[in-house]
């Protein structure tokens, strides 16, 4: 369930963990060739939890859909400039990585190929390491997460700085080869997680706030900041959020939850208009007071049951496996997803990009490969090598074919 969009564009990934691998899976569910260089037994990634029992990675194999894999001795010259031929091949190329090597830089490819794109994702601009979890401290999240403070910080667990990373250069990569297909030029693209991160936090008015009103957001528990947003208990056991950011959402909360005359005691005693978001975050322990013995007497089924009649924006707390057990939203039932086959790994749900184009079909979603899986057709392809010279690739260790191993 891929697109075909960018069929005829071809893409080198040299990469690991999250943001470069997703921001190649990305081009490749539009249609993109994408090629993954592969450490010839798997990179410090490829083993990464979570795992099946023989060693497969579920990481490795998300991240890695519809790609095709070349295996190679990155540590030998020869394999190194295998890589370096491959980018500079005829045809399209593009470089995405986060593998800060010399060997790799967008000089030296320049040098063969006037026209290269690359796109290197780093962790700060100035070329020191950073990772998700070590940009996020610094973004001050960490600190309002929950009931997180200075002194016991709490970090979520969505490498979301990663996730916005990915979206970026893939973004980055196809503007890039827009400009060349009206230019002829190439472009060199630098992408650093850090920068990701805080102009993120520029966007959302976090910098701002700071820098002139001189603010620092309270922690504040799983509240919606500046508006009324909270998570309660049903009879059942069962968590449920509720949120009320417009006014119809609020019409809708208090209406279903049947709380008028309270939320009317509440403007009247402190001289607030709960149809205004801000007053509704003012007064949100009060509200939350009034909701509160409501949900508590009902069953989750009744909640659901009244809240979605009245239009409540709401949602269900669930695990990853009641999620995949029992929502249709992660089933076939939902066109993004289809059960696919993956060697070492087994039938299982996959998604495709999450856009729906109206009128347009949608491709199989393509299992991750095998680790120099496609080594001796993507060298023919693209470096036009004979039968025989592959082989002596082989017989020197430069290159490896599919690896069915795993380590656990």
């Amino acid at each position: 369930m891929s697109y075909g969009f960018l069929e005829g564009m071809r893409v080198i990934e040299s990469s690991a963990f999250v943001a470069a691998p997703l921001g190649g899976l990305t081009l490749a569910q539009y249609g993109a060739d994408v090629i993954r260089i592969d450490m010839i037994g798997g990179g410090i990634d490829y083993a990464r939890w979570p795992v099946m029992p023989n060693g497969r990675s579920l990481y490795w194999t998300g991240l890695n859909k519809g790609k095709r894999s070349l295996a190679v001795d990155l540590r030998k010259p020869e394999g190194r400039q295998l890589v370096a031929d491959l980018v500079a091949a005829p045809g399209c190329g593009i470089l995405l990585t986060n593998v800060a090597a010399p060997w790799l830089g967008h000089a030296r490819l320049a040098q063969m190929r006037e026209d290269v794109i690359t796109c290197t994702i780093e962790g700060n601009p100035d070329g020191t390491t950073a990772v998700d979890y070590t940009v996020n401290c610094a973004t001050g999240y960490p600190l309002v997460t929950g009931d997180g403070a200075a002194d016991r910080p709490v970090n979520h667990v969505l490498p979301a700085w990663d996730v916005a990373c990915a979206a970026q250069a893939a973004f980055a990569v196809l503007a890039a080869h827009g400009r060349r297909l009206a230019s002829g030029q190439g472009a060199e693209i630098r992408i650093a997680l850090a920068d990701v991160a805080f102009s993120t936090l520029s966007h959302l008015g976090v910098v701002a706030d700071a820098q002139l009103l001189d603010h620092e957001r309270p922690a504040i528990g799983n509240d919606v900041y500046g508006g009324f947003g909270r998570d309660f208990a049903c009879r059942d056991g069962r968590r449920v959020m509720v949120i009320a950011i417009s006014a119809r959402q609020w019409a809708s909360l208090v209406a279903a939850c049947g709380v008028a005359a309270a939320v009317a005691g509440i403007e009247a005693s402190r001289g607030l208009d709960l149809r205004r978001e801000a007053d509704r975050y003012e007064a949100r322990d009060a509200i939350a007071d009034a909701i509160r013995p409501w949900i508590a007497d009902r069953g989750l089924a009744e909640v659901a049951a009244a809240f979605d009649a009245a239009g409540v924006c709401w949602g269900i707390y669930k695990t990853a496996r009641e999620l995949v057990a029992a929502d249709k939203r992660v089933s076939a039932a939902n066109p993004i997803f289809e059960t696919i086959d993956t060697a070492g790994v087994g039938r299982h749900l996959a998604a495709g990009p999450a856009p729906r184009f109206t009128g347009v079909d949608r491709g199989q979603v393509l299992p991750a490969p095998l680790l120099g899986e496609h080594t001796d057709v993507v060298l023919t392809e693209l470096l036009g090598l004979s039968g025989a010279a592959i082989g002596l690739l082989h017989d020197k260790g430069i290159v490896a074919g599919p690896h069915t191993g795993h380590t656990s």
